[in-house]
């Protein structure tokens, strides 16, 4: 037996592969084989193969890739763009390699996340209760809208009643006010309101609201909780606007008294009455002045009023005469009595437009109290007459014998300028500022006479009316 000849270096077909090659699964990237054979194991250029994937020793990286641990095949380093999916790798691929990738994010009901959207933006809005029926009716629950449960209807809080506001002074005044509707002797009518000043039955209202009664007639009261009654008439007093009337057991609280002299320009006051015919109504400003001169009574049949008032713009319209002017604290500081129209407005054209006057309740208090004892009243007066077409002072006219203005030497065509250093500008002013005082009560009065000013004082006298 002949000893074994190894064969010479290069015979057979093929050279024997390096262990760890991996030139079997590598091909050109430059266009394939060359003149139709294969060189170098059937591949040239030693490219990277594009259908199979090396799972021997890792290629060469760029230079500026350093591999942290052996067989690492993608770089750690980021680009500066990444795509948000990146697919997949083969199920057999590396389990270093296929932790490179991100997972397809799971598939979502497109109609489900929409719904889901509008609930959390309802959800804020009015609560998580409508934000599960949006999510329910997106994810397939189609109950009808009519079993779904009804919000609550008219169950907010209860308004509460704040003390010194408008509808706390309303609540406390309201069943104090009633409605006067007056039928005269002659046929004719009136309407107006009034309030309840004592325990037995007393009604301070307008004496321009019952004088179409003072000589027969009828006076019906009618409460604030529709309760009719007819009224008798105590007395009235036409120099101050003022009458009472008196309905027996009258089922309605008597009022509380303020002070007007106490009264502020700019405070906040109330006005209650009945203003043509709707009883209980309740209008609201402030005091927008003090001791306005106010005359009332328009024809030469019905004697004037004379008020020093107080001026508000709280609404007060025909029908309001004789309700109270209440402040914050709801006391009674004046009887509302006459309201200023624009000039040229027809009959039926009147209303308010914001001018309205009260008698302060200091006078009215006293001419009731007078009314009441002795079915008359009286007011103070100093026992001359004054030219009334006279501007720029109280031109005297007329002296009565006997008077406080004869016994102080005031004579004809003396002009009185002043009364207790408050300016006169006519006669009306004059007349107003004397009926503020009461009868007795001294006063200033400084006159003109033949280009002198001469100063006077003198004691009121009283006049019934």
């Amino acid at each position: 037996m002949s000893a074994l000849t190894p064969p010479p270096l290069g015979a057979g077909a093929m050279p024997l592969r390096t262990p760890g090659s991996d030139a079997a699964y590598r091909q050109t990237n430059g266009g394939g084989p060359t003149n139709g054979s294969l060189t170098n194991g059937g591949l040239t250029n030693g490219g990277r193969s594009t259908t199979q994937r090396s799972f021997g020793q890792p290629e060469p990286q760029e230079p500026r890739f350093t591999p942290l641990y052996p067989g690492q095949a993608w770089p750690t380093e980021q680009p500066q763009y990444r795509p948000t999916y990146v697919p997949p790798p083969p199920a057999d691929w590396h389990a270093q390699q296929a932790r490179s990738y991100t997972a397809e994010p799971p598939k979502v009901n497109r109609i489900v996340t929409i719904a889901a959207l509008v609930a959390v933006i309802i959800g804020v809005i009015a609560g998580a209760g409508a934000a599960t029926v949006v999510v329910a009716l997106g994810g397939g629950n189609n109950a009808p809208i009519a079993n779904q449960p009804n919000p609550p209807v008219g169950t907010g809080a209860d308004p509460k009643i704040r003390t010194g506001s408008v509808s706390a002074v309303a609540a406390a005044l309201l069943p104090s006010v009633v409605q006067l509707k007056v039928d005269g002797a002659d046929n004719s009518e009136a309407t107006g309101s009034g309030f309840v000043i004592d325990n037995v039955g007393h009604i301070l209202t307008n004496n321009h609201v019952v004088a179409a009664a003072a000589t027969g007639g009828s006076i019906q009261v009618v409460t604030n909780g529709n309760k009719t009654a007819t009224a008798r008439l105590v007395g009235r007093s036409p120099a101050y606007d003022l009458a009472v009337v008196q309905v027996v057991g009258i089922d309605a609280p008597s009022v509380q008294f303020g002070r007007s002299d106490q009264a502020v320009v700019g405070q906040d006051v109330v006005a209650i009455g009945s203003p043509l015919g709707l009883a209980g109504t309740v209008t609201s400003g402030i005091i927008s002045a003090k001791n306005r001169p106010v005359t009332t009574g328009d024809d030469t049949g019905q004697a004037s009023s004379y008020i020093s008032a107080l001026q508000t713009d709280a609404a007060i319209n025909p029908g309001n005469s004789g309700g109270p002017l209440v402040d914050m604290n709801a006391r009674v500081i004046g009887v509302n009595s006459a309201i200023a129209t624009v000039p040229g407005a027809g009959e039926g054209q009147s209303g308010s437009i914001g001018l309205g006057f009260a008698i302060p309740i200091d006078q009215a208090r006293r001419t009731a109290q007078q009314l009441i004892a002795n079915g008359k009243a009286s007011y103070p007066v100093i026992g001359a007459s004054v030219d009334m077409s006279f501007e720029g002072g109280g031109r005297v006219s007329a002296v009565a014998a006997k008077s406080p203005a004869e016994r102080a030497g005031l004579r004809v065509g003396d002009v009185i300028t002043s009364i207790n250093n408050e300016p006169v500008d006519s006669a009306e002013v004059l007349i107003v500022a004397i009926r503020t005082h009461q009868p007795g009560e001294a006063v200033q009065l400084a006159y003109e006479r033949g280009g002198r000013s001469r100063t006077v004082t003198l004691t009121l006298a009283q006049q019934i009316g």
